[in-house]
């Protein structure tokens, strides 16, 4: 017989977008203005200088009644019939609830921002034109509406986002701009096809004695019901399997068998190889991808302390250095592979190897999960439930169970993901955050996160282990965010005590926590006009979502460092202290090991500018903490601890490489002008993916005057670690100890700096000459006699020694007066 392939066409052009509904402000047109599909409104209105800069000063406030609105999106398309037997209208995403209507016909309504929707048009196209029309409820009004109907749930932040299958974090957040967005996201179009399609394709790998196992579950839809036999094949690396469906049939599973596969691993752990693999219908349909093999488990199993959290991969335990992601643009549409790729390279220059997508986001592009297989970083994937309570009603339930199907097999053929997870602190929110009144005897969707989204896990991918919630402790009997079992979020240091408490956890892997800080000064200044410029300022709180925010980050400095004076010094500070913060709570949960399998930060990234948790801002920066995640998320990491037996103090060496490090340890300890006033050499040797302690001597650990004394150890395969016996700002560390010099060299400018006395984090604030300007370095602290070259990367190289300012060359010690 003769074969027809598919086409799917997509329409794209011709678009325009206008208001329907709403209170509009004065003076806005009522007529249509050019929309680009994919997009959303805001940015609509924003090319056709309708709007400002949503995320310019403080107009997000002036700009709600854009989620109070009806949105209609219009256009106008030719099309020619074809020999084809169908023809479907397919919205890969749309945002969120819309009516279609194709030449005046209502073809379909959708409710959900995460799934896919296809309709066959063939009774309703037509020969030549052909209008299209997508009508979108108004978001705002739409969850208000279903809160008047079906009652509240309780949830975080102001709208009460629970009640719709949206981007939770599209109606804001405590880091998030609220812009509650309507738009065709993702691509729409006319699929064409015959006979039958691949409807969908689940491609699981396992790996028996050496040989790569691919079982691909092929999903098929004929053109009509019934229809004749059909061959599938399916292929990988040469090797090959058929089947025939019977007559009828809609589904096939085939497995190919690849001897002597490579194994896809994690970044630190071997090469991430990726194999193609295709599917193809006898009718002309196909599917292909790539694929990796590998196994992955999740042990939670109790021991004698309580119980495990440890992901393994090809049976081997990883160390999990991770860091959470959210959306990386409010307007999540400007999400491209530029942008996907520079926040992997951020992720994998501060060492992580894995990244957890939050619950209150989306399901990534495909990009993201691409370029995650290809550079072996691990994702662990939030079923999209974030900190509320949801109804389990049909009405919500039915979409629920569809979004997970479609994306369960959408993400089966990608090897980085390794987790399913069914919620972010909905469990613990349950337990403690005083919903239980409000809800009465109403589920809160305890039944997706531990009955539905399980069943759909092992139904369509057995592969990968599923957890209920982050945190969560894995005995019915324990609190969710018990640290003596599975996961746990730690929120207590950033909201209400110093952060030296995080000592006071010993979780068994850290799923969320964090510390605040400012973005980079261009980022900041960009979007903040206050005059003067202070941190209570009216625009500078607009972009400080977390309740007393700035009050806690004031708080965090006072053990530490002094009250700044200038709104330069306060920028600095807090960034400063953010990454002290993070670093101290990393290498304390590090030295935990075995006890501790793993460390996840909040947060890799922001999706505004903002003042926040994240490591690198908006602009694409990477503060100060991204520095110190790079130190403390190190695979080799020499850290100094409190003694486990409580006196002294202790080294320890972690060593998460495949080779036994033996090394000799110089310890001193020396006054801040470089006055040596004790050593010792110690012989340690660390086991691959293991760590140990070494014990200081105590007179090495004894200072006479904690303000000017510090303790240093030197070890070949280690960064240097270095212990202060006071805080800051109770240091008498010497101001303007840094010499420094600036020359223009290929591709940028060359700083160089030398130290008179010790000199903590000196940091260079490049962007402040040139926002686009990168730097290779950053928090390096020189010891006395000691240099240090920052190499700049930056086309400001009129002036080199701009670079040289003193609000551009930091350092900790300026703050110390």
């Amino acid at each position: 017989m003769n074969t027809l392939v598919s086409k799917f066409v997509t329409i794209t052009t011709g678009w325009t977008v206008e208001a329907v509904s709403g209170t509009l402000p004065a003076g806005f047109p009522k007529v249509p203005t050019d929309a680009v599909v994919p997009g959303c409104v805001h940015l609509d209105l924003v090319r056709a200088s309708l709007i400002p800069d949503p995320f310019d000063g403080d107009n997000e406030a002036g700009q709600q009644w854009i989620g109070s609105t009806v949105w209609r999106y219009h256009t106008r398309f030719d099309w020619s019939a074809d020999d084809h037997e169908r023809h479907d209208l397919v919205a890969l995403g749309l945002d969120t609830v819309a009516t279609i209507e194709l030449n005046g016909v209502v073809v379909a309504t959708t409710q959900n921002q995460h799934r896919s929707y296809r309709v066959d048009i063939r009774e309703v196209l037509r020969e030549g034109a052909n209008e299209l029309v997508v009508t979108f409820a108004a978001p705002v009004e739409e969850v208000e509406r279903r809160e008047r109907e079906h009652g509240p749930w309780p949830h975080v932040n102001h709208h009460p986002y629970n009640l719709l299958r949206k981007s939770a974090a599209n109606f804001g957040w405590d880091w998030g701009i609220d812009v509650a967005t309507s738009g065709i996201w993702q691509p729409i179009g006319i699929e064409s096809w015959s006979a039958a399609r691949i409807a969908g394709v689940r491609p699981l790998v396992d790996v028996r004695d050496g040989t790569g196992v691919l079982t691909a579950h092929v999903d098929v839809e004929r053109a009509v019901p019934g229809g004749g036999p059909l061959e599938v094949v399916a292929t990988v690396a040469g090797h090959e399997a058929r089947t025939v469906l019977d007559a009828g049939a809609v589904s096939a599973r085939l497995e190919v068998r690849v001897p002597d596969a490579d194994l896809w691993w994690p970044v630190g752990h071997g090469a991430p190889a990726l194999y193609e693999a295709e599917v193809r219908l006898q009718s002309g349909g196909s599917w292909s991808g790539r694929i990796g093999f590998r196994t992955v488990a999740l042990d939670t199993s109790p021991d004698e302390d309580g119980n495990r959290f440890e992901i393994r991969v090809n049976g081997r335990p990883i160390a999990v250095r991770g860091m959470n992601w959210i959306p990386d643009h409010a307007f999540i549409t400007e999400i491209g592979e530029e942008r996907y790729a520079a926040r992997f390279d951020d992720a994998l220059g501060a060492n992580v190897n894995l990244l957890r997508i939050w619950g209150g986001g989306i399901y990534e592009a495909e990009a993201f999960y691409r370029l995650a297989d290809e550079r072996g970083v691990l994702v662990w994937q939030d079923f999209l439930f974030a900190c509320a309570a949801y109804p389990e009603e049909a009405w919500l339930a039915d979409e629920v169970e569809a979004e997970a199907r479609e994306q369960v097999t959408r993400l089966s053929a990608h090897p980085s993901l390794i987790v399913w997870n069914g919620n972010n602190e909905n469990t613990w929110g349950y337990v403690e955050w005083d919903w239980r009144p409000a809800l009465g005897d109403r589920p809160w969707g305890d039944g997706y996160y531990r009955d539905l989204l399980p069943r759909i896990v092992a139904e369509l991918d057995p592969t990968r282990p599923y957890t209920p919630a982050s945190p969560y402790s894995f005995v019915d009997y324990a609190h969710p965010n018990d640290p003596r079992n599975g996961t746990v979020h730690v929120w207590d240091v950033w909201n209400e005590l110093d952060y030296t408490a995080y000592r006071t956890w010993h979780p068994r892997f850290v799923s969320e926590f964090g510390f605040q800080g400012p973005p980079a000064w261009s980022t900041l200044s960009r979007v903040v006009h206050d005059e003067p410029l202070r941190p209570y300022g009216e625009q500078m709180l607009v972009h400080q979502k977390a309740a007393d925010g700035n009050g806690k980050l004031e708080r965090g400095l006072a053990a530490h460092l002094p009250a700044p004076s200038s709104i330069d010094d306060w920028h600095w500070a807090t960034q400063l202290n953010q990454a002290h913060a993070i670093r101290f709570g990393v290498e304390h949960f590090r030295s935990l090991a075995p006890w501790n399998t793993g460390v996840v930060l909040w947060q890799l990234n922001d999706n505004w500018p903002v003042i926040s948790w994240a490591a690198v801002d908006f602009d694409g920066h990477r503060k100060p903490l991204w520095w110190a995640v790079q130190a403390a998320y190190a695979p080799r990491l020499a850290t100094f601890q409190p003694h486990p037996d409580g006196s002294g103090v202790a080294l320890v060496l972690l060593n998460d490489t495949d080779e036994p490090i033996r090394t000799e340890i110089a310890l001193r300890t020396l006054d801040l002008d470089g006055t040596v006033y004790g050593t010792a050499e110690i012989e340690a040797e660390v086991r691959p993916r293991a760590s140990a302690s070494v014990t200081v001597p105590e007179k090495l650990a004894t200072f006479a005057d904690p303000a000017t004394g510090l303790l240093v150890a030197e070890a070949d395969g280690f960064a240097r670690a270095v212990h202060y016996p006071a805080e800051p700002i109770g240091q008498r560390l010497q101001p303007d100890s840094l010499r420094a010099m600036a020359e223009a060299v290929e591709g940028g400018v060359l700083v160089t700096v030398s130290a008179d006395a010790v000199t903590r984090d000196v940091f260079l604030q490049v962007d402040r000459i040139d926002p686009d300007a990168t730097v290779d370095r950053g928090l390096v602290t020189l010891l006395p006699g000691e240099s240090s070259s920052f190499r700049v990367t930056t086309t400001a190289t009129a002036n080199p020694s701009a670079f040289l300012g003193p609000l551009v060359l930091r350092s900790l010690n300026d703050l110390i007066r």
